[in-house]
This record gives structure tokens, sequence and C-alpha cells, in this order.
């Protein structure tokens, strides 16, 4: 039996691929996993807004993070998925390349960021995760888009309500 002590000494992460690597968001934050579907896009959005989608009556934005971080055009594949996660109290899904699991991660097993990677353009990345045989980018979902960014999410009137 596992005891609560061990279990607050770890944290649940869903593991995704983007452009060939493996990022980690927060499993907390993380309120669905769906297929790729029909984007609908919207005028004068940021380069990375793909547009928006209908969510069982929700209007929900939905982002390209291979754009946002500025890892190119992505090809969406079958694999493909939106997650819909909540960003600094707002619901926006984000495309990635893949879902690969949720995984436990230990405390103790997460770096933080080395210095080379710091500054306002990284500010999302939270930690590295060193597991086995592999590192997991951990990402702050509440960092995925800078203040401007949210701001220009809202001139675009395309904020999920």
């Amino acid at each position: 039996m596992t005891n609560f002590n061990q279990i607050s000494q770890e944290e649940q992460t869903v593991v995704f691929q983007l452009m060939g690597q493996v990022y980690g968001v927060d499993i907390n934050a993380v309120f669905e996993i769906i297929r790729m579907e029909s984007i609908t896009k919207i005028p004068r959005a940021p380069h990375f807004v793909e547009g928006v989608i209908n969510l069982r009556g929700h209007i929900i934005p939905v982002i390209d993070l291979a754009k946002r971080f500025g890892l190119g055009q992505n090809e969406q594949t079958q694999n493909s998925r939106i997650i819909i996660v909540e960003v600094s109290g707002q619901t926006i899904g984000v495309i990635v390349d893949l879902v690969q699991e949720v995984l436990r991660i230990p405390i103790n097993g997460i770096e933080p960021p080395p210095p080379v990677v710091n500054g306002i353009e990284a500010a999302y990345i939270r930690g590295i995760a060193i597991l086995e045989e592999r590192l997991v980018i951990l990402l702050d979902q509440n960092k995925i888009l800078m203040e401007e960014e949210k701001d220009q999410l809202l001139q675009a009137n395309i904020t999920a309500s």
C-alpha cells in the first residue's frame, strides 16, 4: 500500500510530443484531450492561434503550440490531438503531435531549467523531468501565453466564455 507521504512526493503529468520533443503539463490543468476537429479561423488572431472550436456549446480558442514556441509549422496527422487546458483562468486548446501517456513524476526528479534557456521567451518552462532514459520538458501552463498574447486573444474576441 502506498502511503500519503510517498504520493505527495510526485506529480501526475500528461506527456505529449511536439516536433520530436517530449513535453509534459500538470494533469490538474487538463480538462480533456480530444481528437483533431474542424477549426474555424478567426480574422486578426495572433499567428499561433489556429481559430476556435465548439466544445459542447463552449467556444474554445485553439493555439498551435509549435508556432507559439517558434518551432515552425506543424503537420497535423491522425495522431494529433487538442489538449483542453486552463491557462491563467482561460480555457484554451493546444494542438500537439501525439499524447503519449500520463506519468507519475517524482518531485526530486525535476530539475529547474538550465540558465541558458531562462528568459522571457522560455518562461513557460518550469523544469526538466529526468526519467530513466529520457527527459521531459515540463511546461507551466499559466505562462504558455504572455500577457500581451492574452490581450491579443481578448482583442480578437476569441476568449472562451
